[in-house]
């Protein structure tokens, strides 16, 4: 009986997830795909329409924080899919555009940075990008964020850390888009500045834990708890920087793990000699990510957010690839989480993921 009331409590978190959250994805994305980019020239519009349809699922896992107990859901929902459509976006150009240049990228990723800063004026995130003509479209994906966290009541008590995290963030895009003969290096040139900070991480398991936006989305959901203390503002940070980002983002890497190596696009999971060695150390983040949770206020829910992320990734057809490490990745995360992978199967069988 035990079992099954908890595990009532986890559906009752993600039935209203899929059933009423999704639809608001869908239309902020709907928005975006139709104003938002309309004056845009091709070049810019083709990445952008792309950025929308083939990292939809980014959204909608990130809107899971609008369920957050204090959180008004329409709005925060708006907030995510212009932060996270910032940050696929700029991805894209990054990625996509055939362009290598250090300057380009970390010009452009001072939009993420100013949309989480409402005092932040505006920049020419384009001057050295070849193209630039995008209708206004990153300007106003910047301005609905941060009219959205301006909202927030304790938004001042999160900002330094949200700014931290953001930072880190357009650091590793900004590195990891260059050219494959000095990417490797430049990229340790950086974390080494930050790993004496993290030393039980690996140099790649940093990055990987910077390459998240849901502590992001974590810390923006808690300051619309206008009695936020500074204190929960820190168990936050320490929790989903770097173990449940962290295990986000390296859940990523793994199921990719097969194609990065075909075409030789940057993997942090490839870094792991063997599958023994990735399965000891996504198995630690796992472990960590929970004991985390437990360390939160209204801990259920962040563990409900473990258990998805491990769903969603496991349940992806690319994760079989790698089997053996798939089971014990899921039977560390113990009956519900593989409950909630059975959901996720069959949401992807319905076209819902």
């Amino acid at each position: 009986m035990k079992f099954f009331a908890k595990f009532y409590k986890v559906l009752s978190l993600i039935i209203p997830f899929v059933r009423k959250v999704f639809p608001l994805v869908d239309s902020e994305l709907h928005h975006w795909s139709t104003k938002g980019i309309s004056h845009a020239c091709p070049e810019l519009k083709e990445q952008a329409l792309a950025s929308i349809a083939n990292k939809k699922f980014h959204c909608q896992g990130g809107s899971i924080y609008s369920l957050y107990p204090t959180v008004c859901k329409t709005d925060f929902i708006s907030l995510v899919v212009a932060l996270q459509t910032i940050s696929d976006y700029l991805d894209n150009l990054c990625d996509n555009a055939g362009i290598t240049d250090e300057q380009a990228f970390r010009q452009l990723h001072y939009a993420m940075t100013d949309a989480l800063d409402p005092s932040a004026h505006l920049k020419d995130y384009y001057a050295f990008y070849p193209y630039k003509e995008d209708g206004g479209y990153l300007k106003e994906l910047v301005l609905t964020c941060q009219e959205k966290v301006n909202t927030l009541p304790s938004y001042e008590l999160v900002k330094p850390n949200i700014q931290k995290l953001a930072r880190l963030y357009s650091e590793l895009q900004t590195y990891k888009h260059l050219n494959p003969s000095i990417r490797e290096e430049k990229m340790l040139t950086w974390i080494h500045k930050h790993l004496e900070h993290s030393p039980q991480l690996t140099p790649w398991e940093f990055a990987a834990a910077t390459g998240s936006t849901l502590g992001m989305f974590m810390l923006c959901a808690a300051a619309s708890d206008k009695n936020l203390t500074s204190c929960t503002v820190s168990k936050i940070d320490s929790a989903y920087f770097p173990w449940i980002s962290g295990l986000h983002i390296l859940l990523d890497y793994f199921i990719d793990a097969a194609e990065d190596q075909k075409s030789g696009d940057l993997n942090f999971v490839s870094y792991y000699q063997d599958s023994p060695e990735t399965a000891v150390h996504l198995i630690h983040f796992i472990q960590q990510a929970f004991l985390q949770a437990d360390t939160l206020p209204y801990p259920s829910f962040h563990k409900t957010i473990v258990q998805g992320l491990l769903a969603m990734y496991l349940s992806d057809p690319k994760a079989n690839t790698y089997q053996g490490i798939k089971n014990s990745l899921l039977e560390t995360a113990g009956g519900y989480t593989r409950l909630l992978y059975l959901l996720c199967k069959f949401l992807r069988f319905r076209k819902k993921l």
